[in-house]
């Protein structure tokens, strides 16, 4: 490498734009022609094409990974519950109780280690289950209330002085 190119600023720009197949004086030098224009409005608009193109691909791979991370964080932390409650649910865990009839379609199923998992899956239904007890005893407090007040009161007998 001589001395002059190590001093030379725009040698670099000069190698670079050299290799497209035309000059850096023309590029910098204003045109008048206009067809030349055209020509260069029309490269220009290919590569921004071509970047607005790459930048949307980037975009989407973007979300697509942050969406794998999300879905591998919930993963993870499912697989960290089950573990959680099949520790909670083990034999140590709890004494033995009597077999009795499943409640429910999830309740003795075939694997007994996913009966805690089932059961976690069905808190929106139990939930339901104790709203529709506690309705059905306010709707029998409140009957037994209006038939308590139906009811005729014995008149006492008028006393006379």
């Amino acid at each position: 490498m001589s001395d002059n190119q190590v001093h030379d600023p725009l040698n670099f720009m000069r190698s670079m734009w050299g290799n497209m197949g035309f000059s850096l004086p023309g590029m910098v030098a204003p045109t008048f022609d206009v067809e030349e224009l055209d020509k260069r409005i029309k490269d220009m608009k290919a590569v921004e094409g071509w970047l607005r193109m790459n930048l949307s691909m980037l975009q989407m791979t973007i979300q697509g990974l942050e969406m794998q991370r999300t879905t591998v964080g919930a993963v993870e932390a499912m697989g960290k519950m089950a573990k959680d409650a099949a520790k909670s649910m083990s034999p140590e865990a709890a004494p033995e109780a009597p077999a009795a009839p499943a409640p429910n379609f999830f309740q003795g199923a075939i694997h007994p280690e996913t009966s805690a998992v089932s059961d976690a899956a069905m808190w929106p239904w139990q939930m339901m289950q104790q709203m529709r007890e506690q309705m059905q005893q306010n709707a029998e407090a409140a009957q037994a209330a209006a038939e308590e007040a139906a009811k005729p009161k014995a008149r006492k007998p008028a006393v006379k002085k």
